[in-house]
C-alpha cells in the first residue's frame, strides 16, 4: 500500500517532492497510526463487501472498517458476522487483490475472540478492532479479549478505541473519564493504534446536529471536548497516541444558509470547476473542518462515505515549505536550540519549541509524501479525481 498509490507514476511524479512511502499491514505501529488517513466505514450487512473493499482499495483508500454496531439494526448483528465472515474467505481467495488495513468494529467484547476464531485463515487480513463507546470501566474487557484473541491466532490486532460516551462530555465526570482512558490504553499501550472521537454521539446527548455549513469545532461543546481529549491523550511528549478526526456526515446537495467557505485564491481560473463541484457537494465544510482537525492536534479522518477519502488524503500531505522548515528545525547542529529565519523567508522557526512539530511533520511526510514546491492541495484533488 501507498498513498496516492493508485495514480499513475509520472503524474505523481509531477506532484510530489518526496513521494508517500511503501507500507504493508505488518509495517510498525508508528508507521500504521500516521497512515491510517480517510477511514472508511462500511456495514458488515454489504452483500458485496468484497467487492467493494477491493474497488475502494483501487480508489486509494487505505483503512476501512467493517461496521457490527450502529450503522447495522440489532436484529442483523448475526447475519452481518456471517456475512463478514464469509466476505473476509472470499477476499482471502483473491490473493491478488490489493486491499487495505481492515478493521471490525464490534459490540461486545465476546465478539472478538469469536470472530477471530470463526475468520480462521482469513484473520490475516484483519489489522484488529475498533471499540465503542470506550471507557476505562466498558473499555478493559474489550482490551483482555483482544489480546484473548491475538494469543489464540497467532496474529498482531491492534485496538482503536471509540471516544464517544456522555460520561466523557459531561463537565463534572469528564476529568474521571479521561483520566480512566489513559489508564486503559497506557495499560495495553502497544496495541492500541489510535483513538477515534465519536462526535454524532456527542452531539446526539444534546439533540444537536451540526449543519452542512458549520464544522465540528462550531459546536462549542463538542469543541471543549475534542480540547480535553488531545490535552490529556495526544500529548508530544512520548505519553500521547494518535487521535483521529470526527466523521462528516454530508455527502449530497442541499439549501445553503451560508456563503461557501471554500476560499477562491487557492483555485487557479482553470480549477474553478473544481470549485464549484466542491462547493456544491458541501465539501467546502469539510475541507475546513479537516484543517481544523490538524490545527488542534487530530490526524486522519473517520469517514462514511468514498467522496471524503480525497480531500482528507490531500490535505495531509505535506507542503514543501512544511517540509523545509521542519528539516531545518531538526538539523543535528541545532540541538542545542536558536531561532533561525526559514528557508522560504516568511517565518522564524525556533528550534526548541517547534521540535515536536517538526518531529510530526517529517512523520507525515513520509507516509504521505511532500508536495513540489508550485504544488498545492487542489493539484492534489484534481489529480486523484477520476477522469
Amino acid at each position: 500500500m501507498r498513498h496516492f498509490g493508485h495514480i499513475a507514476p509520472e503524474v505523481r511524479d509531477r506532484l510530489f517532492f518526496q513521494e508517500p512511502c511503501v507500507f504493508t499491514a505488518d509495517s510498525s505501529p508508528r508507521v500504521l497510526a500516521a497512515a491510517l488517513g480517510a477511514t472508511l466505514y462500511s456495514p458488515a450487512t454489504r452483500p458485496k463487501l468484497a467487492d467493494d473493499i477491493v474497488k475502494q482499495a483501487g480508489a486509494g483508500v487505505v483503512s476501512m472498517v467493517v461496521c457490527l454496531e450502529d450503522s447495522i439494526g440489532d436484529a442483523d448483528v448475526a447475519d452481518a458476522e456471517e456475512n463478514l465472515v464469509r466476505q473476509f474467505r472470499e477476499l482471502a481467495d483473491r490473493p491478488d487483490d490489493e486491499l487495505p488495513l481492515l478493521f471490525v468494529r464490534v459490540r461486545a467484547p465476546e465478539q472478538i475472540p469469536d470472530l477471530v476464531r470463526r475468520l480462521g485463515a482469513s484473520v490475516r487480513l484483519l489489522s484488529g478492532f475498533v471499540l465503542p463507546k470506550f471507557t476505562e470501566e466498558r473499555g478493559i474487557p474489550f482490551l483482555e479479549a483482544l489480546t484473548e484473541a491475538e494469543g489464540a491466532s497467532a496474529r498482531r490486532l491492534f485496538a482503536m478505541p471509540v471516544l464517544e460516551s456522555p460520561e466523557l462530555l459531561y463537565r463534572e465526570s469528564r476529568a474521571e473519564i479521561l483520566a480512566g482512558i489513559f489508564r486503559a490504553v497506557d495499560k495495553y499501550r502497544d496495541r492500541v493504534l489510535a483513538l477515534r472521537l465519536g462526535v454524532t454521539d456527542f452531539c446526539s446527548a444534546y439533540g444537536l446536529r451540526r449543519a452542512p455549513d458549520m464544522t465540528a469545532y462550531d459546536v462549542q461543546i463538542v469543541a471543549s471536548v475534542i480540547a480535553d481529549v488531545v490535552n490529556v491523550l495526544g500529548r508530544a511528549d512520548g505519553t500521547g497516541f494518535t487521535v483521529t478526526g470526527p466523521v462528516w456526515e454530508y455527502f449530497r446537495v442541499q439549501e445553503r444558509m451560508f456563503k461557501p467557505q471554500l476560499r477562491r485564491s487557492p483555485f487557479l481560473p482553470e480549477a474553478d470547476a473544481l470549485r464549484a463541484t466542491l462547493i456544491e457537494h458541501d465539501m467546502d465544510g469539510l475541507l475546513r473542518e479537516i484543517s481544523l482537525d490538524r490545527a488542534n492536534g487530530l490526524q486522519g479522518k473517520t469517514c462514511i462515505h468514498p467522496s471524503h477519502v480525497l480531500p482528507v488524503h490531500a490535505l495531509s500531505v505535506v507542503s514543501h515549505e512544511e517540509f523545509s522548515d521542519a528539516q531545518d528545525i531538526l538539523r543535528p547542529e541545532r540541538g542545542g536550540g536558536g531561532v533561525l529565519r526559514s528557508a522560504y523567508t516568511n517565518k522564524m522557526n525556533e528550534v526548541k519549541p517547534h521540535r515536536a512539530w517538526a518531529e510530526r511533520t517529517l512523520q507525515r511526510a513520509e507516509v504521505f509524501g511532500v508536495t513540489n514546491e508550485d504544488i498545492g492541495f487542489v493539484e492534489l484533488l484534481a489529480a486523484g479525481i477520476p477522469g
